[in-house]
């Protein structure tokens, strides 16, 4: 450390850190305050050499060309060149249909040996906060949406609650890829009121988020394959339920985005009230009493999953409100 003049101080990089950035005379290099107080120095990722990946997809076709491409994407690439001695018309749907579930992404060329996917996201123009919250509310929509489908026989909004699970998805891994940039150096967080910590506890929660919006579109889809239709005294008892879970995800996000441990320890008591009203209905209920009944098991575990996965968030929320005493 160095001063010169009256106020400003001189530090010197590392050269093996900055040969290993690409960091040369006269490029530029971001520095940001952070909330614990330090300072996190990063390339100017206006000015540094987009990160390639090639990958021969001769071999690769449906799921594991699928596989494939998002484990490029998760790991930061900004170009995903993709090439073979041919690449068919199923595998350029496949390539097509990925493309739609990576934000930012978009096919810049395309031969029929060759196709270039190039990531057009500034990932500094991210909140992984706002992300989140964005996260929770298509999924908590899509919860509440997928339990008044049942009540109403509405088979247009089980197919619309099944097609946003798309976007969560989207979401989700944007999120990670953000935090494994970060984790791995190539980023950095890009909001003053976020530390790497902060960020770390998002991206934890982002996997129970994203399992909500799975046990919703789950019951959409057995909406719309059995067309299952119950008592008005069984979907009371349904609504009651999902009502409880519902508001026990809320109260785990609630405490999440908060920092405080009240609002998560009242939803993991919630929680024990809501597995054992399951229980007892599960005990209680006669399957000959209904039509359908091993639906109606299926929707009944959803409903407890997603309570499941909000004790998870809870956790999580109580765990960032203790370190955050230090």
């Amino acid at each position: 450390m160095q001063k010169t003049g009256g106020s400003t101080y001189i530090i010197s990089l590392p050269k093996q850190w900055a040969d290993k950035v690409g960091i040369t005379t006269g490029m530029r290099v971001g520095i940001r305050p952070q909330p614990d107080g330090n300072l996190l120095i990063s390339p100017n990722i206006s000015e540094r050499t987009p990160k390639r990946l090639v990958i021969d997809v001769t071999d690769l076709e449906g799921d594991s060309l699928e596989r494939e491409i998002i484990a490029a994407y998760l790991a930061g690439n900004d170009v995903i060149e993709l090439n073979s001695p041919k690449i068919l018309a199923d595998r350029k749907k496949v390539i097509r249909s990925v493309c739609y579930k990576l934000v930012g992404t978009e096919i810049v060329e395309e031969t029929s040996k060759r196709v270039v996917i190039q990531n057009l996201l500034n990932q500094s123009d991210i909140s992984v906060k706002k992300t989140t919250q964005r996260m929770f509310l298509i999924a908590g929509s899509m919860f509440r949406d997928s339990v008044k489908a049942l009540r109403t026989s509405d088979f247009d909004l089980a197919s619309d609650v099944e097609q946003r699970d798309d976007e969560v998805d989207r979401l989700f891994l944007v999120i990670s890829r953000q935090f494994r940039s970060v984790v791995c150096g190539s980023g950095f967080v890009n909001e003053s009121d976020i530390s790497v910590d902060e960020y770390h506890d998002l991206r934890m929660a982002a996997t129970p988020i994203e399992r909500i919006a799975d046990h919703a579109q789950k019951i959409a889809r057995l909406i719309l394959s059995k067309k299952p239709r119950y008592d008005d005294t069984t979907l009371r008892i349904i609504e009651e339920m999902s009502r409880k879970a519902e508001r026990i995800s809320r109260e785990s996000v609630d405490a999440l985005f908060s920092s405080e441990s009240g609002p998560a320890n009242k939803a993991i008591e919630e929680h024990a009230d809501l597995i054992r009203m399951i229980s007892d209905f599960s005990n209680t209920f006669r399957p000959e009493s209904v039509d359908d009944p091993i639906s109606l098991r299926v929707i009944v575990d959803s409903i407890g999953r997603v309570a499941d996965y909000s004790v998870n968030i809870a956790e999580i929320a109580i765990n960032a409100s203790v370190a955050g005493r230090n």
